[in-house]
């Protein structure tokens, strides 16, 4: 199993680089890839502030790269969840935050729209600190 960095993921789904796409795909084709919950946290924002890719086009990009049979995540159902409530309007990060949190009675921020926008989504509720 190899892992992928960043920009090896932003070449794979933008192919802006054809060159570096193709050792990308290369990659992705032969090998079993590993991602790192920083390297997808990253890939977002990325795929949002340098591509400009819609919501819908981050999660649609994020989910088929994640069903592909040779990609392993750390927690895949956390990372479904993640792109769920990002389609349903939450940020990306703190989807993720809240995604890894379901074990957790509680999660605090002074981020009231993060409060907002969570309520009743999950098992762990967010709370203003």
């Amino acid at each position: 199993m190899i892992a992928a960095d960043t920009n090896v993921i932003v070449r794979l789904l933008t192919r802006d680089d054809e060159l570096q796409y193709k050792k990308a795909f290369a990659l992705f084709s032969s090998q079993i890839v590993f991602i790192p919950d920083t390297v997808i946290q990253e890939t977002e924002w990325v795929l949002r502030y340098a591509y400009e890719f819609s919501n819908e086009e981050i999660c649609r990009a994020l989910s088929d790269l994640f069903g592909l049979k040779n990609i392993r995540l750390s927690d895949s159902t956390r990372f479904a969840q993640a792109i769920g409530w990002h389609q349903q309007g939450l940020d990306f990060s703190d989807a993720l935050h809240l995604a890894q949190s379901q074990e957790c009675e509680k999660l605090f921020t002074f981020d009231k729209s993060f409060a907002t926008r969570a309520d009743k989504l999950g098992s762990c509720p967010v709370h203003l600190a």
